[in-house]
């Protein structure tokens, strides 16, 4: 009946082999492979035909089971045998997954003898398969369950120890940001996106519980602010993560299931989590750049740089940096604000303001001597970057509420100093690239 049976991972490696007739061979594994694992489109049918090889397959999360014939059989048979294979190993291991296969793959090995008999299937009850296989499987424990059984036997948590004690409670938080931007010749924006860090210091005393929230727009859906709702003081109340990472303090159950950050802090500074948002981003800058050869030893570069926030809001801590050829003999600058210097190491004019008030723009120009060189190649014009601290997040990230809670002590948020850098100072690096002739 059943020629070869193949279980592989998502990559389309090989985790369990297994031939019985001469008819299929090694080459059936690699067909499957590129077939239908690495296949450009989805195989949407779970038969299918190689070569006059007939593949019937079935996925569990990330893990294929193939049983491979070359024969006329019956299908639904076939995969009658694939299911109950797949109640089986789960029975005696858990969750199929590559971990789990991999540990108890001599299992298999013994199960697929006891209900496969050169190809025809023989016994796939678990009750009477556990009569003659007494072997317990091993079961792989998630990341979150290991943490849970640590602290429930030893009573501690890996990043804190226990019997912390300060005078006085602090617990500050900043969130730190870094623009990314590419634009057309044209001036228009062709990609953006907001990189982020929410980094902490926590000087807090025993093994307190926080609770973080900002205006994540599935929290807030939920909380059934509609759409209508959405606009406040900063143009937008509620952001969209793409994605994003958190340190293994964090409950990621209860993040999945409530979208809520909690967390037992490290002592000290520690980076909370990682974000990205790339929909409706706050650009506090536009940079205008102009690029004219004169002759082929002499460039005349000007850049205009535009604040797009608030007057009332004032960016500190400016610097522009304008990549310069690597053939650059000498650099003559005038800005109308701030102080601008050639680093010739760095083959980039570097411009720095120490404050700019919104919707204000400010320029520099600069005229650059080249070499005479035999390199016919054009320069490539680097982006621009720069570096400033403007009073809001760029992507819209506020802090909604930072609650701390200690049982054993008794005390909560009310007894801790609390410091937020939302909406004081984020940090940010803006890119960005324009080619004028």
């Amino acid at each position: 009946m059943i020629g070869g049976l193949f279980i592989y991972n998502h990559k389309g490696e090989v985790l369990i082999s297994r031939v019985y007739r001469d008819d299929i061979g090694r080459n059936a594994v690699d067909a499957f492979r590129v077939n239908v694992i690495h296949a450009r489109q989805q195989v949407r049918s779970p038969v299918t035909n190689i070569a006059r090889t007939s593949f019937f397959h079935v996925k569990r999360s990330n893990i294929w089971l193939a049983a491979v014939t070359k024969q006329n059989v019956n299908a639904a048979m076939v995969f009658e045998f694939l299911y109950k294979m797949c109640d089986v190993m789960t029975a005696y291991f858990g969750k199929i997954s590559e971990e789990n296969i991999k540990n108890n793959f001599v299992l298999i090995y013994e199960l697929l003898d006891e209900i496969l008999d050169f190809g025809y299937p023989q016994n796939s009850e678990t009750g009477a398969l556990k009569t003659f296989i007494t072997q317990q499987g091993i079961k792989s424990q998630t990341k979150e369950e290991q943490s849970q059984i640590t602290s429930q036997v030893t009573g501690q948590i890996g990043w804190r120890r226990e019997g912390i004690k300060y005078r006085r409670n602090e617990l500050f938080l900043d969130v730190l940001e870094s623009v990314n931007l590419l634009m057309s010749p044209q001036g228009q924006v062709l990609s953006a996106h907001v990189s982020g860090r929410v980094v902490m210091k926590s000087y807090l005393s025993g093994m307190p519980e926080c609770k973080f929230g900002m205006n994540d727009k599935i929290v807030i859906e939920k909380q059934g602010k509609g759409p209508a709702d959405e606009t406040g003081k900063s143009g937008k109340q509620s952001i969209a993560i793409d994605d994003c990472t958190f340190h293994q303090c964090v409950r990621l159950s209860k993040f999945d299931s409530e979208r809520s950050i909690s967390f037992i802090p490290p002592d000290g500074e520690f980076e909370l989590m990682r974000y990205r948002t790339t929909k409706d981003i706050i650009l506090p800058f536009r940079v205008i750049p102009l690029v004219r050869e004169v002759g082929r030893t002499k460039l005349e570069v000007k850049v205009v740089i535009k604040s797009n926030f608030k007057p009332s809001l004032l960016a500190q801590k400016i610097e522009v940096r304008i990549p310069t050829p690597l053939n650059t003999s000498g650099v003559q600058v005038i800005c109308m604000k701030g102080k601008a210097k050639y680093k010739a190491s760095e083959n980039a004019i570097v411009w720095k303001i120490k404050r700019m008030a919104g919707m204000k723009e400010s320029q520099i120009s600069a005229e650059i001597e080249l070499l005479p060189t035999n390199d016919k190649k054009k320069w490539a014009r680097p982006p621009i970057s720069m570096n400033f601290e403007v009073p809001f997040a760029p992507s819209g990230l506020k802090v909604r509420y930072l609650k701390v809670f200690e049982p054993k002590l008794n005390y909560s948020d009310h007894d801790v100093i609390k410091w937020s850098s939302v909406p004081c100072p984020a940090m940010g690096r803006f890119v960005t690239k324009k080619d004028e002739g």
